[in-house]
């Protein structure tokens, strides 16, 4: 918005020239995201707790955790507010695939938002219904997938992996239950992940830089032609919105670092997924995703290999999951797990970019 306003008066005062550039609007989304929730955040956790918007632990979950109980939730909507502030303000308006970045994180926010509050007034770890809180994720995608599908490129519905120039298969119609498939594995895997203090929002951090280098090079000629990678104009302004997430991921892990001040619940973890499964639609980077966030798939695996493990043999493979619980059942401090997995969410951050080269 503020590149509409300002850049057409250059004329009159020239310093207005670095409006143009994306890499000055992505930097200061990030600030401005930042200082959204520093500014913001105390007023929506002391407007949590006054509301008494707690926390309900699993009594199944670690006994370390029941003390957690009554912190407030929807935290989310702190990073929420910063995204969409800081997006609106940097980003060229134009561009249609920030606001479908944004649609993702508000309609993902709003289910969790449901799931949340349904939560809170029941007293309760269990919330939205298991199938109605798929039916809405299910929903939300594919209003997202269509708009994407229709309003796309040459490249939307191919398919490319790591490691190879070409795409592999041009998924047609089926990029649409592909697409869907995509944001609800994302978004229920950030959830999943979302267990100890700051882990979720450090490792989104991560992927978000990542994003943010490869939508940056994806949007320029000039660089996707050196690298041999798809040009994707529409991506162009994408850095705006990834760098926003980072400066909303980091002001939020200021009150949600041990011990937490505040939870993000599904509120966020389901804004956070469906953010960077609709970044890897929207760049192409489906199966390089699961590289980038690869923390959250071995998060997610661990469910599943114990839940099969347990129904097949009527024995556990880990001591608890999602993975996170199983270390912390071996004698982790909470703190530890959370930085060990911080690291490997770093590795399979630089491991992803390196892909780009190794072709």
């Amino acid at each position: 918005m503020l590149k509409e306003l300002l850049y057409p008066l250059v004329d009159m005062f020239s310093a207005f020239n670095i409006f143009q550039y994306i890499t000055f609007r992505a930097a200061y989304a990030a600030v401005t995201a930042l200082f959204v929730s520093f500014i913001f955040g105390p007023k929506i956790i002391n407007a949590l707790r006054k509301f008494k918007l707690g926390q309900m632990i699993r009594a199944d979950g670690p006994r370390s955790h029941l003390h957690k109980s009554g912190t407030p939730t929807m935290g989310g909507l702190i990073m929420i507010l910063a995204v969409l502030v800081s997006t609106i303000l940097w980003q060229d308006i134009r561009n249609p695939y920030v606001w479908i970045g944004l649609g993702s994180m508000l309609g993902f926010g709003l289910v969790g938002f449901i799931d949340d509050y349904l939560k809170i007034t029941r007293k309760s770890s269990e919330g939205l219904h298991a199938g109605f809180k798929l039916v809405g994720q299910i929903a939300v995608s594919l209003a997202i997938v269509l708009v994407i599908y229709f309003n796309g490129n040459e490249h939307t519905t191919l398919l490319y992996l790591p490691f190879l120039k070409a795409p592999v298969v041009d998924l047609g119609v089926l990029y649409i239950p592909f697409g869907v498939f995509v944001l609800v594995a994302w978004a229920n895997a950030v959830n999943l992940t979302d267990g100890l203090d700051g882990l979720a929002v450090g490792l989104v951090m991560m992927a978000g830089i990542a994003f943010v280098i490869i939508s940056y090079i994806m949007g320029r000629a000039d660089f996707a032609e050196y690298l041999q990678i798809p040009y994707l104009p529409e991506s162009s302004e994408l850095p705006v919105f990834c760098f926003g997430l980072v400066g909303a991921c980091i002001g939020f892990l200021w009150f949600n670092s041990h011990p937490a001040e505040v939870f993000m619940g599904d509120t966020g973890s389901l804004a956070l997924g469906g953010a960077l499964g609709v970044l890897s639609l929207m760049i192409k980077k489906e199966i390089l995703l699961v590289i980038i966030g690869g923390v959250f798939v071995l998060e997610t695996l661990s469910v599943i290999i114990q839940v099969a493990s347990y129904k097949l043999t009527g024995k556990r493979v880990f001591k608890m999951a999602p993975l996170h619980h199983h270390f912390e059942l071996k004698g982790w401090a909470e703190t530890k797990v959370v930085i060990r997995f911080w690291i490997m969410g770093g590795m399979f951050a630089i491991l992803a970019l390196s892909t780009l080269k190794i072709q």
